[in-house]
């Protein structure tokens, strides 16, 4: 079974394995693959995602429960650029292909649905194979270029779920 499980400062070792991963970022091809995430730089990316999420952001780690095992993170938060919610599922590559994505991405917009998310988007590099799996799961392409797709779902059909743990208040 996959949870939804808010990491503590000294998990994000995890963020830093997946984020160096190779074949976890590959997906990241377009935009420079690999991302460096040193210990350095965890308080203030800790307290500004995790701490202070003010509503605007919203991050949990995937973990498996009998395991206990990290498998990925689901995450998202409030663009002023754009106006929009982006959505961000990464599973680590040695837990792809056992439904953890799915599973992971119906969480994020259950979470997103009960803290007052009316819309989702994710822009997915074109020959990113997640698109599938964003389609498979009720998003719908928005417009695409030669290096994007850009989807999107509507929430309002997702019910809250009454007493969520992870409810947080949206302003």
């Amino acid at each position: 079974m996959l949870e939804s499980y808010v990491p503590k400062l000294e998990d994000l070792r995890f963020r830093e394995t997946f984020m160096s991963d190779e074949e976890t970022m590959s997906y990241n091809h377009a935009w420079g693959g690999t991302i460096p995430f040193p210990e350095s730089k965890w308080q203030d990316w800790y307290e500004y995602w995790v701490l202070c999420s003010d509503g605007r952001r919203f991050y949990r780690y995937l973990k498996e429960s009998e395991s206990g095992e990290f498998v990925g993170e689901i995450a998202y938060h409030f663009d002023e650029k754009r106006g929009i919610w982006p959505a961000d599922v990464i599973i680590y590559a040695p837990f792809r292909g056992r439904g953890y994505g799915k599973k992971g991405l119906e969480m994020l917009c259950e979470a997103a649905a009960e803290n007052g998310i009316e819309v989702l988007h994710d822009d997915i590099a074109i020959d990113n194979p997640a698109v599938r799996l964003f389609l498979e799961n009720g998003f719908t392409e928005e417009y695409r270029t030669d290096e994007i797709i850009m989807l999107k779902k509507d929430l309002k059909s997702i019910s809250p779920q009454r007493g969520s743990k992870d409810q947080l208040s949206r302003r």
